[in-house]
Order: C-alpha cells, then sequence, then structure tokens
C-alpha cells in the first residue's frame, strides 16, 4: 500500500539530480517524476537522439563517451558534471550501471551515486551465476545449465531436449535479444558468439503466465515496488510494451528474500514465470530500472523513494502504484496490436488493454520526446546495418556490458 510521509533531511538537501541513459522510456518517466517533485534534473547521454533530449522536465543534456568502448573517458566526464552542476545525486538507469559502479569510488566523493558494488551486479546480471545464488537461498527457478562451446551446445542439446523444452541464450543479453525458444531452429552460435567468457545458458521451459517485478531497495529492504504484467511485447519473447500492476504476494515474497539475504541496495528488477498451480520461478535479474517505474506515474512517493530509502526502510513504508495501474509504449504497442488482427478474440483484449492506457512518451505539455521516437529509430536503424545487428541491440550497443573488467 501507498503510505505518505514527511519529506527526510536527505530529500530535502538533494536538489540536483543526474540520470544517465536518457534513450530510455523509464528514464524520462523518471525525469519528469523528479522535476514535478521539485528536483532539477539533468540527463547524461552518449547517444546523440534520445528521448530526454528535448524533454521540458529536464534542465540540461549532456553529450558524453560510450561508457562501453571510451569508460574511461565516460566517466572523466561523469564527475566534470557532478562537480561543474553540484550534483547532489547520480542515479543510473540502463545498464551504464555496470560502467558506473566500476568507477564509483572515484564518484563518491562529490555527490551521492544509487550503485552497488560490481561484483554483487556482474552477479545478478550473469545468467547462470544468478540461478546458482537463487538456488543456494533455496528459492523457485527453472533447471539452468551453462554451456562455455559450441561442442558443448552440441552435446548438451542432444541430451537435453530428448526429455523436454528448453530455452537458449547468451548469459550477457537484454531484451530477449538472441533467445531461442522451443521449436525455433536451434542451430549452434558460430565460434564467436559463444566461448568461456561469453557462455550461453539452456534454462527448462516453464509453461505460465509472464510477470516482471521493479524495486528499490535500501540495504536489503523493498522500499517500493511492482508487479507487472506482461502480455505484449515487441515480437513473441521482447521486451515488454504493455504494463499492468497485479497484486502478487507470491512474487514480492521471492524478491523480498533474495534482497533481503544479498543485503541489495537500489533499483532491481526480475522476470518471472508463474506456473499453473501459481508458484513463480525466477528467470532473470536485471540490477537496473525497469519498466516498473512507469506505474509509479505521477510518481511523488516513488521519488521519495529514490532519494530517501532509508528514512522509509526505518519506517517499515512500503511504496506501491495504484491498483490496475497500467502504462504503454505507443508505437510498439500498435505493432503488437497489428499481431492480433484476424485473431477476434485477442483482438479484442487488445482493444480493451489499449482504451484509455497512458502513453509513457506522450505528455500534453513536454510533446517534443514523442517527435524525437523517429529521429531515434533512424539512426538506430544506421547502427544496426553499420554493424549487422538487430535493431534491438543497436539501440544498446554503445552502452551494453558483457562482464568486462576494468
Amino acid at each position: 500500500m501507498i503510505t505518505r510521509f514527511r519529506e527526510s533531511d536527505d530529500a530535502a538537501a538533494t536538489r540536483n539530480v543526474l540520470l544517465t541513459g536518457g534513450r530510455a522510456p523509464v528514464t524520462l518517466d523518471l525525469a519528469r517524476m523528479l522535476r514535478r517533485a521539485g528536483y532539477r534534473v539533468y540527463v547524461a547521454e552518449s547517444a546523440s537522439r534520445h528521448l530526454c533530449r528535448l524533454s521540458s522536465a529536464v534542465e540540461r543534456c549532456f553529450a558524453v563517451p560510450s561508457p562501453r568502448h571510451e569508460t574511461a573517458a565516460y566517466l572523466s566526464e561523469l564527475e566534470r558534471i557532478i562537480q561543474a552542476w553540484q550534483i547532489d545525486l547520480l542515479i543510473p538507469m540502463c545498464e551504464e550501471v555496470f560502467y558506473i559502479a566500476q568507477g564509483a569510488e572515484k564518484l563518491r566523493p562529490h555527490c551521492h551515486v544509487l550503485v552497488s558494488p560490481l561484483e554483487q551486479l556482474h552477479k545478478l546480471h550473469h545468467k547462470f551465476h544468478f540461478i546458482q545464488l537463487a538456488q543456494s537461498m533455496g528459492l523457485a527457478v527453472p533447471d539452468t545449465r551453462l554451456i562455455s562451446s559450441r561442442e558443448e551446445w552440441i552435446r548438451t542439446q542432444s541430451v537435453l531436449e530428448t526429455g523436454g523444452k528448453w530455452v537458449w541464450k547468451p548469459v550477457y543479453s537484454r531484451f530477449a535479444a538472441r533467445v531461442r525458444m522451443p521449436g525455433s531452429k536451434n542451430v549452434p552460435p558460430g565460434e564467436a558468439e559463444i566461448s568461456v567468457a561469453l557462455p550461453w545458458v539452456a534454462q527448462a521451459y516453464v509453461s505460465g503466465r509472464a510477470l516482471c517485478t521493479y524495486s528499490v531497495v535500501h540495504e536489503g529492504r523493498i522500499v517500493a515496488h511492482s508487479t507487472y504484467d506482461s502480455r505484449y511485447r515487441t515480437g513473441s519473447v521482447g521486451a515488454s510494451v504493455f504494463f499492468e500492476q497485479v497484486e502478487h504476494e507470491g512474487t514480492y515474497e521471492w524478491v523480498r528474500q533474495f534482497v533481503g539475504t544479498t543485503r541489495f541496495s537500489g533499483q532491481i528488477g526480475f522476470d518471472f514465470i508463474e506456473g499453473p498451480e501459481g508458484r513463480v520461478f525466477a528467470i532473470e535479474c536485471n540490477p537496473r530500472a525497469t519498466s516498473g517505474i512507469h506505474l509509479f506515474y505521477p510518481g511523488d512517493e516513488l521519488v521519495h523513494a529514490i532519494i530517501a530509502p532509508e528514512a522509509l526502510a526505518k519506517e517499515g513504508i512500503l511504496i506501491t502504484p495504484r491498483q490496475h495501474s497500467r502504462a504503454m509504449l505507443l508505437l510498439p504497442m500498435l505493432g503488437s496490436g497489428l499481431q492480433q488482427i484476424g485473431r477476434p478474440d485477442n483482438w479484442r483484449a487488445w482493444m480493451t488493454a489499449w482504451r484509455g492506457t497512458r502513453d509513457v512518451v506522450h505528455l500534453r505539455n513536454d510533446t517534443r520526446p514523442m517527435l524525437e521516437q523517429a529521429a531515434i529509430v533512424m539512426s538506430a536503424w544506421r547502427l544496426a546495418r553499420k554493424y549487422k545487428l538487430s535493431l534491438t541491440e543497436a539501440l544498446t550497443h554503445d552502452i551494453e556490458w558483457n562482464g568486462e573488467q576494468p
């Protein structure tokens, strides 16, 4: 339930907030929430075109080097921005969180940095290490096998797929990019795509409802939490484009036990499958902001949870979205609607979901991010052609983290 509270001294002292990952809808939404709550919001982004670039919620956007390809220069530029603009709080929003974790000790003398240690983030991001960690706590996860070479893939495939259905995916991946579902043509990846440094996992397929969570956590205590239905996606298994709050004690308890044991701090999300008997199995962890943020709009309580989590944890306050809160990404949601044409029951269900649902990007008094989307897609399309990537992969090409160590 949502509980209101007085602004803490920490929240009152924080006025200048720097967000990274200005390309992401979650960053735009949080920027608007922070601005509405009276904070000055700045954004650092390596992409030349991004959603926050022209938003009226943002005081100033800074063009920075690629976190992935120019890590040292990226961290130095963040340090310069923090000092020059008197930033009080740095909030990483996308996979640049791993690079910021590498440089956190350099940045922390100048401002508070909402990031956990890199070693912990890596264990959560790595799809096999995460499963092992959850298993060690007795939490429900699917049977998952590590595959470290093409030859091992071939041997394992011949054994596993005679006894059930399996999902295959790289241990470092995002938005279901390169996932191979049961029934797909399961050709082993090339030598450059799979190795000891870049392994894959084979994960037992669990049939059921897909659910996702988003939480803000302080030293193992959840101060904000949402569980949302993941019905409509880009493609059949891609990123969610429609989000609806559901009350689900099973996912909350799973997350509570996990973050409590790991003593995690920061933003974190999990992907679950709810089986036919109601038991939930966690299949992946995202130790960063996820789309559950959208369900908290207009976000005054979520802002307090992010700015001053210690005060909420101390008082035992849990912030949740309004019941049945909904949001969508309008343009890809339209694409998912096209997939329902010719299937009357599915089409009616999609129309019901569409009607009255808030578009995350469009806002009546902040319309320019909506217009920026075409330029963003075109820029990603050119990058995809240049590097022979999918459009989804191109959108994260310069910020993704695949286990690289400093």
